[in-house]
């Protein structure tokens, strides 16, 4: 945690999927307005875990659900709440490897059922999403026997040929190296999470956050978020 004599940095506690982004303007954010920006990444669901244990920052970044829910717990203020950006999910191959036809349902069930491991989250929004798909496939036990389970980026896994697909957000899948990302998961089997921000009821710098908030939402930075695999919500 910041100490007092720290109000030049604003504390985040932010989802992987915002990494990239938040990685690539802190620069520029801290040239205009004189803040650095201390972020800590996990996926929503890990940084829910950590705040009901006690973790806190200046601001959140995570799932609309999400900062709802802490609205609803007294822990985010309600009025600093703001939607930023939206992400698919897609599917990734190592780097060189044959990509997949994922172009229809089917296809994307074939696919699954012909790979020998696929690396998906745990407790991610997208991890939680592909069990949803995979029980609606009817396809569960297959790809559970050949899961390979990871917390943060699972691209990593396929990157280190640890497993031949990986599940994830497009956001969470293209700050990975040595991975070609194929596709979004196709038709009716996409699930759009929109990302928000919001402002800790307990936060040490809520002006300095609140300028964040404000940055993050400039149309300039919609081409920065088309290269990380976001959009506007």
């Amino acid at each position: 945690m910041i100490g007092e004599g720290d109000a030049a940095v604003i504390e985040v506690l932010s989802t992987l999927a915002l990494r990239g982004v938040l990685t690539e303007v802190a620069a520029d954010f801290l040239a205009r307005t004189g803040l650095a920006v201390a972020a800590g990444y996990k996926s929503t669901n890990a940084q829910l875990l950590a705040i009901s244990q006690g973790a806190t920052a200046d601001m959140a970044i995570i799932t609309r659900p999400a900062i709802d829910q802490l609205v609803g717990a007294g822990k985010i203020v309600a009025g600093s709440a703001a939607d930023i950006a939206q992400s698919g999910v897609g599917l990734a191959v190592r780097a060189g490897a044959p990509k997949p036809d994922i172009a229809t349902v089917e296809a994307f069930k074939r696919t699954l059922l012909a790979a020998k491991s696929i690396a998906f989250s745990r407790i991610g929004a997208s991890g939680i999403h592909f069990g949803e798909v995979i029980e609606r496939l009817g396809i569960a036990a297959e790809v559970r026997r050949k899961a390979i389970i990871g917390d943060s980026y699972v691209g990593e896994i396929a990157a280190r040929g640890e497993a031949e697909l990986a599940v994830q957000q497009i956001s969470e899948l293209m700050p990975v190296a040595g991975i070609d990302i194929v596709g979004p998961l196709p038709g009716d089997l996409q699930k759009i999470s929109v990302f928000s921000v919001g402002i800790f009821t307990a936060a040490r710098n809520p002006a300095g956050a609140a300028k964040l908030i404000a940055y993050l939402a400039l149309p300039e930075l919609v081409p920065i978020l088309t290269r990380k695999g976001l959009s506007p919500p």
